[in-house]
């Protein structure tokens, strides 16, 4: 999966500082920025030069109020503020689960996934395909899954950019939810273990790509792999296995469509996945619902 001609293209380097890997683009000039060199903006992120050119055009034609609101404008940093936010959101859900009085406990089975909600009819609910990475068994399980959330968004994030990042979580957590419904229907799962799988996928992926060494996440892989096979372990493998294939293939469509000419075929790749997963969702309606 990698090619030297990969790991020596400019055009997968920060134009500012060559040694830094990014998969973000200006949106002006198309050049590769990496977090240090990026403005957010309403429509993406610019770099310094676009920036600067922008900020010159509009003190030439703009009123002092608007100079000032330009001046207003912070450059973007590099903090995962995606992954800050799952974890943030993940951990209120948790908490709010624990709120006595059978309210915890309400919001929790609205959240938590089982494939019989999937059958169009009066009980038909979509949204736990997702929702399932907000509910969690214990606060070992929601820790322990925040904190390779966390740890795994802090590289990821300013690598793929925001939206990608996000995607990326969502597709893994909608593919493992997915193979619970085809090898095991009826079951109730709770948990984000099949997002951050899909994230272990992605970084493997990326990583071999970008020619780093991939050791540590391939054994970091494997030891989870054992421990979901692990008798009395209450592990739902098909929601971390499924989650793992997909981040893999995300991964890979992110890295086999760099360049800014494939970006339109990026999205569609991800979309594709996307219809994919939700139509292999009819094979469990018509074999177990039917």
């Amino acid at each position: 999966m990698t090619t030297p001609d990969y790991r020596t293209d400019p055009d997968n380097f920060c134009y500012r500082h060559p040694e830094r890997q990014s998969f973000v683009l200006c949106q002006r000039c198309t050049r590769t920025i990496c977090p240090e060199c990026q403005t957010q903006m309403p429509v993406g992120v610019i770099c310094p030069e676009c920036l600067r050119d922008q900020q010159k055009a509009v003190k030439a034609t703009r009123p002092p109020r608007a100079q000032r609101a330009l001046r207003a404008v912070r450059s973007s940093d590099d903090r995962p503020l995606v992954t800050y936010g799952l974890v943030a959101v993940t951990l209120f859900f948790y908490l709010v689960g624990l709120i006595p009085g059978g309210l915890g406990d309400q919001v929790q089975s609205w959240l938590a996934f089982n494939s019989g909600f999937l059958v169009p009819g009066p009980f038909f609910q979509p949204w736990r395909l997702l929702t399932v990475t907000l509910v969690h068994a214990s606060i070992w399980h929601v820790a322990l899954n925040m904190l390779a959330l966390w740890a795994l968004g802090r590289s990821l994030e300013p690598l793929l950019g925001r939206w990608r990042f996000a995607v990326l979580y969502l597709l893994s957590a909608l593919g493992g939810s997915v193979l619970v419904a085809l090898l095991d229907p009826g079951t109730w799962v709770v948990g984000a273990s099949g997002a951050v799988w899909g994230l272990l996928g992605a970084m493997f992926v990326i990583g071999r790509h970008l020619g780093v060494n991939v050791t540590a996440i391939a054994v970091l892989l494997g030891l989870n792999l054992v421990i979901t096979f692990l008798p009395g372990s209450n592990i739902s493998w098909q929601a971390h296995i499924g989650g793992g294939l997909v981040g893999l293939l995300v991964g890979f469509i992110f890295a086999r469509t760099r360049a800014i000419r494939q970006q339109r075929t990026q999205k569609l790749l991800l979309a594709a996945t996307a219809v994919g997963l939700l139509a292999l969702l009819i094979i469990p309606a018509l074999v177990y619902y039917s």
